[in-house]
């Protein structure tokens, strides 16, 4: 099993490494971590047997209560939890119901073990109009915590307001997704925006295709943010040829990419990685490299 868990903490290298030691337990193990500092967000990607995995998780969570205090929080990501989400990803036909299974006993084992607001979101969610992340990141922290006091939506366990310091956890099930920044560096945030807006599927763009623009005052650039969630259609260089005619559109240089965590070998297919703007790209990117037991549910290339 797998999950890729986002925390709300990229800076503290002491805390990062705080978060990646709790996950370490009996049945599961950590096969990459990507933090960073002007999205103040660390990654994780975990895999392990089911109950493992949902040990490690829940040992993550205690320590996201423990070291991040969400009202100290300015990165560029949009977050409503110290452990802002937790997916657990169906990498073959078999996965999703003990998937299923293992989220909705995570979610109770957080909502009610820890004191923090659970919402299910994926294959797994239970409000029709809330499926993704975003649905709930929509109106930020503050927007949630007023929707929960009016009543006008409830958390699937735990307490039904948000957690002082740790906001809420967003537990779910997808399929597999691939995260993909892109450094834009003499673009205005304007450009970067917009880029977004004509490349993601709301703006009319590739379909699971969900980009933001926006400056990294750390990095000192613009950056193209995406999450490509239907990459066995959409495969990066797809997706990378659409921003590529969007950007010459408007005059911007592209310059390299950067992957957020591990990407399936059957979605990085095709052009080398160095012509999709990934210089660094090696093995140890590539999940069935840094985890064997997932080469026969991936097949598909």
């Amino acid at each position: 099993m797998l999950a890729v868990p986002n925390c709300s903490e990229g800076r503290d290298l002491e805390v990062v490494e705080a978060l990646t030691e709790a996950c370490r337990v009996p049945g599961a193990r950590v096969l990459d971590r990507h933090s960073d500092p002007d999205h103040d967000r660390t990654v994780l990607t975990i895999a392990g047997d089911p109950m493992g995995v949902q040990d490690a998780l829940f040992a993550l969570a205690e320590a996201c209560l423990q070291h991040i205090d969400l009202r100290w929080k300015r990165g560029a990501h949009p977050r409503v939890g110290a452990l802002d989400v937790a997916p657990l990803v169906v990498m073959g036909p078999d996965d999703e119901l003990i998937a299923a299974e293992v989220a909705h006993g995570l979610a109770e084992r957080i909502g009610w073990g820890l004191g923090i607001p659970v919402f299910l979101y994926g294959a797994i969610a239970t409000d029709p109009d809330r499926v993704r992340p975003h649905h709930f990141r929509a109106g930020g922290i503050d927007g949630l915590g007023d929707a929960l006091d009016r009543g006008e939506i409830r958390p699937d366990a735990g307490p039904p307001r948000l957690h002082p310091t740790a906001g809420c956890v967003l537990v779910g099930v997808r399929d597999p997704l691939v995260a993909w920044n892109v450094w834009l560096p003499e673009a205005s945030v304007a450009e970067a925006r917009a880029i977004a807006d004509r490349v993601r599927e709301s703006g009319g763009g590739l379909p699971g295709v969900r980009a933001m623009g926006w400056y990294l005052p750390e990095a000192g650039v613009t950056q193209l943010s995406m999450n490509i969630e239907q990459p066995d259609r959409y495969p990066p260089w797809r997706v990378m040829d659409a921003v590529r005619r969007e950007a010459d559109r408007l005059g911007v240089r592209l310059g390299d990419s950067e992957l957020v965590g591990l990407v399936s070998r059957r979605f990085i297919s095709g052009p080398s990685p160095a012509t999709l703007g990934l210089p660094r790209f090696t093995a140890a990117d590539v999940l069935e490299a840094q985890c064997p037991a997932f080469r026969d549910t991936t097949r598909g290339d």
